[in-house]
């Protein structure tokens, strides 16, 4: 499934279209796609693994899943869930959710919790954290109405920076490691975007799909973890679990 980063890259590739009419709309998904054809699009805007379409008065939600993909100015073989033409490209895209959200975008989304947009509230995130206190932290991070655009990559990724086992409990975590968690959340994604625009990301992954702690040269576990029952990489040696 396409993390946050991936998606902002996605926006930022279609910008080319932004302020187009769309003149043409094709596809399978079950949703009145046609409602797009001869309107304007007023911008691309994204919500953590959420692409926004946004028209006047409704917006396009495209959710690429697990397997999703997308193409710009090109095409490929079998019908796309949903195709937009433009007079100067299109955009198709294949194996994915198509919702529509009527009304003012704002009215859908809170933006501050997407770890990469610009109104990012990691006090609101703090105090999300506060409330759920048993549940583990390797569910928590993964919660997308806390950390919007945070996915498995980015999970494993910041609990090994943090030093701290997936399946500790948030309210065993001491404060200032909760601060430094929900802080990478953030930063590491903006990381991930960096290093995914110049197609070297796995060679900065220290703990997911790791086979030895590059810190302590002991195996990495793999692991599915917490109510998600999401894959886990973690060193038992330097993670500290916290029950």
């Amino acid at each position: 499934m396409p993390e946050g980063p991936s998606i902002v890259i996605l926006k930022e590739e279609t910008q080319q279209f932004s302020g187009q009419k769309v003149i043409g709309v094709s596809g399978n998904s079950a949703i009145d796609i046609q409602r797009a054809k001869e309107k304007e699009i007023k911008s691309f805007k994204t919500w953590g693994k959420h692409f926004l379409i946004c028209f006047d008065d409704f917006t396009i939600k495209i959710h690429l899943l697990m397997f999703g993909t997308y193409r710009i100015n090109e095409r490929k073989d079998g019908e796309p869930r949903l195709r937009l033409i433009f007079q100067n490209g299109e955009i198709n895209f294949y194996t994915c959710s198509v919702k529509i959200l009527e009304g003012d975008i704002d009215s859908h989304y809170d933006w501050r919790e997407d770890v990469m947009n610009k109104k990012w509230d990691a006090e609101k995130a703090k105090k999300s954290l506060e409330k759920i206190p048993k549940q583990m932290i390797c569910d928590v991070v993964l919660d997308q109405n806390i950390f919007s655009g945070v996915g498995n990559i980015i999970k494993n990724e910041i609990l090994y920076r943090c030093y701290v086992h997936p399946e500790s409990l948030v309210g065993k975590i001491p404060p200032l490691k909760i601060e430094e968690i929900i802080d990478e959340c953030s930063i590491y994604s903006f990381e991930f975007l960096k290093w995914k625009k110049k197609s070297e990301l796995k060679k900065h992954w220290l703990a997911h799909t790791r086979k030895i702690c590059l810190r302590c040269d002991l195996p990495i576990i793999k692991k599915q973890t917490g109510v998600k029952k999401r894959r886990s990489f973690f060193c038992t040696n330097c993670q500290n679990i916290y029950q």
